[in-house]
Formats: structure tokens, sequence, C-alpha cells
């Protein structure tokens, strides 16, 4: 299959590539293939969905390379001396940045209380009060989208800063990605456009009324973006010839921490970062919808996918070795 062929089939599929808007490809530095379907541009920003969530690893990843956490192991309780925990509460203390990176921490709730966390005025605060309970820590992998709303709590607590502007000076602006503005709204009825919504959108973060973004879900970026953040990936934690995070947390951040069952793909998980298979160097942040950061150490390429919501679709990594790797092979565009 050819480029030409590629597009074609994209753009009539009735299935699960019926919602791609964009796909770009790097290698060494160059873009060797980029896409557009439905409307979008290269520039254009999509919601991206839990692929955020690898993004917000990458900024723990930061903060740890510029000292501002001394290491993963460092107990959460500890970043926030002003919450009161709750009553009776004790597993709380021993929770660690580990366990939230890896989903391996406990929660007081059955299935996640959306309602509860995204109508209160501290959305960090309201996933503290979810931390812990009476099991204690398992080690069980329990995913959790409202529960690493923690994380963005951290960084600006270590930092001093909004995790937004963390993220726009250490991250966003050194990898030419544009710079990052809040949504500024969280409604019911704004949380569920934004999630629906297929338009293309601002190089934006959803946030709460605190104006933290959030950890889980809610960055807008293009594909082509996402693929510069997996050239970051694979060049260890430097990109064009900086360091932006050490490469021991990226080996860390890609090491095969949990063994995930059929409802993943059987896939590893590292920090909030998959390992398709556990005996190749490859890598990936995956989010709903197939949008995908996609890292390929063997053959040194990264590949972005973008796609509206659309149910049930989730893993793009057959999709990309089958489709488009094979387009990329000697090919700058």
């Amino acid at each position: 299959m050819n480029k030409e062929e590629l597009h074609k089939a994209v753009l009539n599929s009735t299935g699960n590539e019926s919602n791609i808007c964009q796909i770009c490809a790097m290698k060494d530095g160059n873009i060797v293939y980029e896409d557009c379907w439905r409307g979008f541009s290269p520039s254009d920003a999509v919601n991206v969905m839990s692929v955020t969530k690898g993004v917000m690893s990458l900024l723990i990843g930061i903060a740890v390379t510029k000292g501002f956490i001394k290491d993963v192991d460092q107990k959460v309780i500890g970043f926030f001396p002003d919450y009161q925990v709750k009553r009776g509460e004790k597993t709380i203390y021993d929770v660690t940045l580990r366990h939230l990176l890896t989903m391996t921490a406990p929660y007081k709730y059955r299935s996640e209380p959306w309602t509860k966390v995204c109508t209160s005025d501290d959305w960090t605060s309201a996933a503290l009060d979810l931390l812990g309970g009476r099991a204690g820590i398992t080690g069980e992998f329990k995913y959790a989208t409202l529960g690493i709303q923690i994380l963005s709590g951290v960084i600006e607590n270590v930092t001093g800063e909004k995790c937004i502007d963390f993220a726009n000076r250490n991250l966003f602006i050194p990898l030419g990605i544009p710079e990052h503005v809040i949504h500024g709204d969280s409604s019911k009825e704004d949380q569920f456009d934004y999630l629906m919504n297929k338009s293309p959108r601002k190089n934006e973060w959803y946030s709460d009324p605190k104006d933290t973004v959030t950890a889980g879900w809610g960055l807008c970026l293009s594909a082509r973006d996402l693929a510069k953040i997996g050239e970051l990936v694979l060049g260890n934690g430097v990109y064009e010839g900086k360091v932006i995070i050490s490469e021991q947390y990226i080996n860390d951040m890609t090491a095969s921490h949990v063994k995930l069952g059929k409802m993943f793909g059987n896939m590893d998980y590292g920090y909030l970062w998959y390992r398709p298979n556990a005996d190749r160097n490859v890598f990936a942040a995956i989010g709903d919808g197939g949008n995908v950061i996609f890292v390929n150490k063997e053959s040194n390429i990264s590949v972005g996918v973008t796609g509206t919501f659309k149910p049930r679709i989730f893993d793009r990594v057959d999709f990309i070795e089958k489709k488009v790797i094979p387009l990329t092979e000697g090919k700058i565009v």
C-alpha cells in the first residue's frame, strides 16, 4: 500500500480508521510521512484523550531531572502538607508517585466518580479524597483517569508554578510545540462538547476551576506534536542536542513494571506508557479514539496519530506497524 492508497483507505473507512484526523511519522528528526483527513491541517490540535497521561509522565520526569522531585518513591501525601486526611484513612500515607505512575495506587471506589470530582472546585483535592482505602496497597493494576489528577498538583506544589506554564517552558516550547493555554471552562455541557466535538481545537488543555490542567485527559495536540514527543523518547530525553529529561527516567518510564490483562491487549505497563510487546523496544502512549504516540527504537521512528472521539477504538499499534511504518522506509516528505 502506497501513500495515496492509505489516504483513500482512511478517507473511505467505515471502521476503526474512520475517525483518524492526522498521521505524522518522524525519523532522525525529519518528517518521513504525514497526511490529514476530515478537514484537519497538520497544525490543527485534537483532544488526544489519555495520551495526556503519557505527557504527564514526561513532566514528572522533567521535575525529577531538575531536582524538584527526589525520586518516584516519594510519598504522595508529602507533596500536600495542607491536605486534611480523612478520619480513619491510613493507606494514603504509604502511596508513592510510583504507584500513581504505574496505576497500582489504591482507590476508595468501584467505578470512577466523575461527577463528584468534575463538579468540585479543586479536582486535585477531590482526587486525593479518593486515594487509599481499607484494602491497603495490593499492587493490583487499577486504571484511573481521575486519580492521576494528583500529578498535576504535585508539579504545581514542587515548582511553585501552574502545571501548564511548567509544560510550556520545559517541554512544549523546547520541542517546537505551540505554547498552550488553559481551556478555562469546566461546566458539564462544556466537558461533553470538549469530548465529542469533531472540529479542530486550539492549542489548549482542559483545566479545573483553579486553572490546574487535567492530568488524565484533555490535552490538545497535533499528530506532528505527538511525533516530536516520540522523538524525545527516541533520543532518551535529548531533543536537538538539549537534555530535556534524564536518560534514566526515560528508561524507567518505558520499562515493564506491570503485566496487563486481556482488556489492555496483554501489554506491559511502565510509567503511564505501554509496552505492546515486552521483548521489543516499542513503546506507546495510548488514548481513546486511537490517539497515540508510537515509538519504535528498533527502527528509530516515532509516529503520532490523532482521532476524534469514537467508542471502542483504543490500540492503533497494529495499524501503525502494518500500514504506516512500511511507507516510511527511505522517504522524506
